[in-house]
């Protein structure tokens, strides 16, 4: 699949670096946002502890892609240009500052406020010393019969080289002097990533890592258990003292593809490769002595500057499991996604979607009629192909699962597996092998690029015609992440976007040089041209003296070719509306250049992740949905599609339910200023506060359909 665009052409007009807001600050800044809401009194305090669990997640991946990019390009003396014109060394000073502070307002967010609140909601995480002695004996019980079998003590003397550390790998550097010899010794201990990072203490019955029901709940973090029990790993030695400390490593992959004859085995082997990969990251306690960090420097061949002091607990990220723990009260409240009453009323997913187009706003709208789709396209003895695309299914997919089903009822099924879906890889590798060993014809997309897109075709035999039916979306089949992530998917058995579905499958398994599409736009080929057509009408529009608007809801604005075409049409007098939830590299409100500019990011219950774009006044606008964000990967490096929404009413289901509650917000959602940074918009005093995902729930469970009682048979029976 081949570019059929210009390379980037560099704009004079706009060269001022201060024009633009520097990728990997702003990286930084949506972690600050999603901070902030651990920071929060108005959530439920177990949804606190979610928001820090997954800013720590956030940025360990921070480190482990973005930095240790920065890291191989300064090794590499390399000298890339930012727009922002930071050098690589003064990106990677900025970020430890940052970077720094962050875990600092994190750890003391912890200590001070969060566990002080779930020990009095009657989850209580405790130290050693604060357990009775009866609670440490059994806690010593659990330790030798639990956790004593998993664990390999590693001594560090001239007959035990240092040992390999893995990525986000929490180990102990135990110090011990042998009372015979009065000899110093060190060794290291890892905490295992197999075992709960909390066990649950429970007397009688004594200590378990299954919670229970039962108030309060005392949990004791693994390493603290181990760091209380290491007379058991090293007997006769008395232990001075344990010191906590994290790796990070480089887990980016790096593929030859050209060089590469099997990409399903050349990705095998380098994600085994990847947990190897050099360390960018080690987090300490900050009571560790000077020698053993100065020894963990030169092991792990990092600097000073890479090494950040933690008060508390280290890799917060492992606060996750609390948050399941059974405390339903101390949560969101639960609610039942919709379905829509067409899909309800139909004989079957076919009928409903030749009725009309369908749309499904997860995760307000249940996942189950697409999976209803695929189980009944596998077993409708009607259908003769089915053609998917799969970046992220997770683990034990329903899709899958109907893929295989429907290859074993002898259809055409062909799948695109991304298998550098970051972090992934491993899950798409085995389910790829099991569709190929179903029958499946699968493929990988095309070299050199990443197949983004998401999907899904099939073609069904109706009289004496073939009819394509066509799921296009925002977000991945994934059923998990479809409860929590907002993504837009559209039903349509439109004839034109039917034959765009087929050539662009045809492309990925194929060889093609197809630069038009009937309806659909796709990248490499044209995406940001698109774009940028469609940013110039409205520029030509405002200076013809007509309303211009441009309304774009995604997650990362990164283009430098956009942005600059946004600079233009604000400059023309177009009114522009950026919903970006992470990462911005335009500025807003630049006089002369941006005024007409409003940024927003909105952090919320759930991970705002469609990708929304509206260009044109009220009633003459044109309305996207797409797969794509707009940065250079996105139009340059992956395949990605752009699909019109013509259905009026779903339109205006957009409008009311992705669009409306944004401008509403009053409480979740951040506003940018020109320098780059962020201010949340608090209400008025005599204002009630409104969050915009909040309200679009209320709206769904004011609306729901009176077919409560919904509920169809995954496995059909055959079809005429």
């Amino acid at each position: 699949m081949a570019k059929s665009e210009p390379p980037d052409a560099a704009d004079t007009e706009f060269d001022d670096r201060s024009l633009y807001v520097n990728r990997e600050v702003s990286w930084l800044a949506f972690d600050q946002r999603v901070l902030d809401q651990a920071g929060d009194p108005a959530w439920p305090l177990l949804e606190r502890v979610k928001f820090l669990a997954i800013h720590s997640s956030n940025l360990d991946e921070f480190f482990m892609i973005r930095v240790s990019g920065l890291h191989e390009q300064l090794d590499a003396e390399i000298t890339e240009p930012v727009p922002d014109g930071l050098s690589t060394a003064d990106q990677l000073a900025k970020i430890r500052e940052i970077a720094q502070r962050q875990l600092n307002v994190a750890a003391h967010l912890y200590l001070d406020e969060l566990s002080p609140a779930l020990a009095d909601a009657g989850i209580r995480i405790r130290s050693w010393s604060s357990l009775s002695p009866e609670l440490q004996a059994a806690a010593r019980a659990y330790f030798r019969t639990s956790v004593f079998p998993v664990l390999t003590p590693l001594a560090l003397d001239p007959g035990h080289p240092f040992p390999f550390l893995s990525n986000l790998s929490l180990s102990l550097a135990v110090q011990a002097t042998d009372p015979k010899t009065s000899e110093s010794r060190l060794a290291f201990v890892k905490v295992p990533e197999t075992l709960a990072r909390f066990v649950q203490i429970a007397i009688p019955g004594g200590i378990s890592d299954a919670p229970v029901t039962d108030t309060p709940i005392d949990l004791l973090a693994l390493e603290e258990l181990m760091e209380n029990n290491l007379d058991d790993l090293f007997p006769g030695m008395f232990i001075e003292a344990a010191y906590p400390f994290r790796v990070t490593r480089d887990m980016d992959l790096e593929i030859l593809e050209d060089e590469a004859s099997d990409l399903l085995s050349a990705v095998d082997r380098e994600v085994r490769r990847r947990r190897f990969g050099a360390a960018v990251r080690l987090e300490v306690a900050p009571r560790i002595p000077p020698d053993i960090r100065a020894m963990l420097l030169n092991k792990l061949e990092i600097e000073a500057d890479d090494v950040y002091e933690v008060e508390g607990p280290l890799g917060l990220s492992g606060l996750m499991p609390i948050t399941v723990l059974p405390r339903p009260q101390l949560r969101d409240s639960a609610f039942s996604a919709r379905v829509p009453v067409q899909w309800q009323e139909a004989l079957d997913p076919f009928a409903a979607i030749r009725q009309s187009d369908i749309l499904l706003h997860h995760p307000y709208d249940s996942f189950t009629p697409v999976l209803e789709f695929l189980s009944y396209a596998a077993d409708d003895p009607n259908v003769l192909a089915i053609k998917m695309i799969m970046y992220r299914t997770g683990a034990k997919s329903e899709a899958v699962k109907a893929l295989i089903r429907a290859a074993e009822n002898s259809k055409q099924v062909a799948v695109s597996i991304e298998l550098k879906a970051r972090f992934d890889e491993e899950n798409n590798i085995g389910q790829a092998r099991a569709l190929e060993r179903a029958g499946v014809h699968v493929f990988y997309g095309t070299a050199g690029f990443k197949t983004h897109a998401k999907a899904l075709l099939v073609v069904r035999r109706e009289g004496s015609e073939l009819r394509r039916y066509v799921h296009l979306s925002t977000g991945n089949y994934n059923a998990v992440s479809a409860k929590i992530y907002t993504d837009t998917g559209l039903f349509t058995c439109d004839t034109n976007i039917g034959e765009d579905a087929s050539e662009l499958f045809n492309a990925l398994s194929g060889f093609s040089n197809k630069s038009e599409y009937r309806k659909l736009c796709v990248a490499p080929v044209r995406l940001r041209l698109d774009i940028l057509e469609q940013i110039e009408k409205q520029t030509e529009r405002a200076r013809a003296g007509k309303d211009g608007r441009i309304f774009a809801k995604l997650n990362s604005i990164v283009d430098k070719r956009v942005i600059q075409a946004l600079y233009r049409a604000s400059q023309a007098g177009v009114q522009i509306e950026l919903v970006v939830r992470g990462i911005c590299c335009l500025r807003p409100g630049v006089a002369g250049v941006s005024e007409n500019i409003q940024v927003r990011s909105m952090v919320g219950r759930f991970l705002e992740h469609e990708r929304i774009f509206l260009f044109g006044p009220a009633g003459e606008e044109e309305l996207y949905l797409s797969s794509a964000d707009w940065m250079p990967r996105n139009f340059d490096r992956r395949v990605e599609v752009m699909f019109p929404i013509a259905n009026e009413v779903i339109r205006r289901q957009i409008v009311t339910e992705c669009l409306t509650p944004i401008a509403l917000d009053n409480c979740r959602v951040y506003e940018m200023d020109s320098d780059g940074s962020y201010h949340r918009r608090r209400p008025l005093p005599e204002e009630a506060r409104i969050d915009a995902q909040m309200h679009t729930l209320d709206r769904v469970r004011r609306n729901r359909p009176r077919s409560v009682n919904y509920s169809r048979s995954v496995r059909p029976l055959a079809m005429k």
